[in-house]
């Protein structure tokens, strides 16, 4: 699959998540599609952070990626505080909608903003769709370890640096 349009599907299916929580008062499913939400949210941030953007930053993108990744860490220290408390928390749904925020936010500006029109500028349909294909690989492999739960990690890290 090409990078970009895979990109652009969990965009969507990030919203999509988002939508569902913002709908559900069944605490259970809340936390079911919390789950979901951090680890769709994690590993779409790490496939990005590992593959999408070394190969993008070879290609004169410097300045565009530094602020993702600043957007990257944002949302997850978000997502570090939701993972600290429980879903009835009075405090999870205005962090939900920081997070929902912040989403929205980053996806508008790599898609309709300078980076993926600049990549798509750059690469050539078979190297986004062998980028892709990486990405895709790895994605569904971090998404069976549960990747929310390295997040704090992450978060700790960049503060560090």
């Amino acid at each position: 699959m090409n990078a970009i349009e895979l990109l652009k599907q969990q965009h969507d299916e990030v919203d999509e998540l988002i939508k569902k929580l913002e709908k559900t008062d069944d605490m259970d499913q809340k936390r079911r599609l919390f789950a979901e939400l951090g680890d769709n949210l994690a590993a779409h941030a790490t496939i990005e952070e590992k593959i999408f953007y070394p190969a993008v930053f070879a290609r004169q993108t410097e300045d565009l990626l530094r602020e993702s990744t600043e957007e990257h860490l944002q949302i997850k220290r978000v997502l570090a505080d939701m993972l600290d408390m429980d879903v009835d928390d009075e405090q999870f749904d205005a962090k939900l909608s920081v997070v929902k925020e912040a989403v929205t936010h980053h996806a508008r500006e790599e898609e309709e903003g300078e980076l993926f029109p600049k990549v798509e500028k750059l690469f050539d349909e078979g190297d986004l769709d062998g980028i892709g294909d990486e990405m895709e690989i790895m994605f569904e492999t971090l998404m069976e370890e549960q990747p929310r739960f390295e997040i704090p990690g992450q978060t700790e890290e960049a503060a560090k640096l």
